[in-house]
């Protein structure tokens, strides 16, 4: 698939209410569980997405658009939740992230960008020139990950209780 603007906002629209969905009211076995050191659990990966909000996605693209290839983005912290989500609940991270998205979004769509600016160009500090429809593209594909992450995490603290049918899952054998 080609990357569409309107494409995108249908996930990244909805990624707020699927998270609470899946998260709001279960017990922290499931949504304080992780893989392991260096690993994430759902709680951190909402704190992750919500520093995303605020320091990535829309920054990045507003140096796109503003500065174009004339300065480099700002290295991001994927482990700043960790200190940022410290004494806060699921339930409040969760109301932060969807307000944070919902602005975000408000704002992206504001602009309508025009396939000229879609296509202007960025310096990421890994990559160098990137463009602003991938920089778009890669905001959903984040999302998505971090939803198929959350699942695999859950997955994973039945992995010992479902027996043989362990060899059935893929998910359990990441």
């Amino acid at each position: 698939m080609d990357f569409e603007l309107d494409k995108s906002y249908e996930i990244l629209r909805r990624t707020p209410a699927v998270l609470r969905s899946l998260l709001s009211g279960i017990s922290e076995e499931w949504t304080m569980s992780n893989e392991g050191p260096d690993s994430f659990s759902p709680y951190d990966v909402v704190g992750h997405l919500i520093h995303g909000e605020k320091t990535d996605w829309p920054d990045r693209a507003r140096m796109i658009l503003q500065h174009g290839i004339t300065q480099t983005f700002v290295p991001y912290d994927r482990f700043a939740m960790f200190e940022e989500s410290k004494g806060k609940t699921l339930g409040t991270l969760l109301d932060e992230f969807e307000i944070v998205r919902n602005n975000n979004l408000a704002w992206l769509e504001s602009l309508n960008l025009s396939p000229v600016e879609l296509a202007s160009k960025g310096i990421h500090p890994s990559f160098g020139e990137v463009r602003l429809d991938q920089l778009l593209a890669t905001w959903v594909v984040h999302d998505l990950t971090h939803i198929a992450q959350i699942g695999r995490v859950m997955a994973k603290q039945y992995k010992g209780a479902i027996g043989p049918w362990t060899e059935f899952f893929r998910i359990l054998n990441f």
